[in-house]
């Protein structure tokens, strides 16, 4: 009998210290913050490119809790908007932030966006992209543990041909 109590209650130990590690390492990654994913897609335009430069993903907060604007690692460059359509997204930036009210996310953009229709590439003008950047309103409690956030960038209703021919971005961006 004691050779079947002694195998029985080694069984039950181990399994109380599994659950107590699993605890704590859950408890560790909540007070150390949440990962934050933010992801790209798009909804069609009739055009062949249209081409966003990305500089910088920063994260803003409820005003009670931590001030100013946090960077996220960003992964900078040019993205073909019409590449990131029908389900098809990209991971722009991810970073460990306080587990709180995200309020704004801000895409600092550089110099190089551009459209391309009927083969003709054109600068796509920005206003305050770079300066400001694009600001989305979140206001989202974040998990605990992940958080992914998409922005769809709806370039359809972001892009306003000018009357001298050239081509404006006035950004139409929504998270889901």
């Amino acid at each position: 009998m004691k050779k079947v109590l002694i195998p029985f209650v080694l069984l039950i130990v181990l399994s109380s210290l599994v659950m107590v590690a699993c605890q704590k390492e859950n408890t560790a990654s909540i007070n150390n913050g949440t990962t934050v994913k933010v992801r790209l897609t798009d909804n069609p335009v009739n055009a062949e490119e249209v081409n966003v430069d990305i500089q910088q993903v920063s994260v803003k907060f409820r005003e009670d809790s931590i001030q100013g604007w946090k960077n996220l690692d960003t992964h900078a460059g040019i993205y073909n908007l019409l590449g990131l359509q029908n389900g098809v997204d990209t991971l722009l930036a991810v970073g460990v932030i306080p587990t709180n009210t995200l309020l704004e996310i801000r895409l600092v953009l550089g110099s190089e966006n551009s459209i391309k229709v009927n083969g003709i590439v054109y600068p796509l003008i920005i206003p305050s992209g770079s300066e400001s950047g694009l600001k989305i309103k979140v206001n989202k409690m974040l998990n605990g543990t992940l958080d992914s956030l998409l922005i769809d960038f709806d370039a359809a209703l972001s892009i306003h041909q000018i009357g001298n021919g050239s081509y404006q971005l006035k950004p139409v961006l929504k998270i889901k």
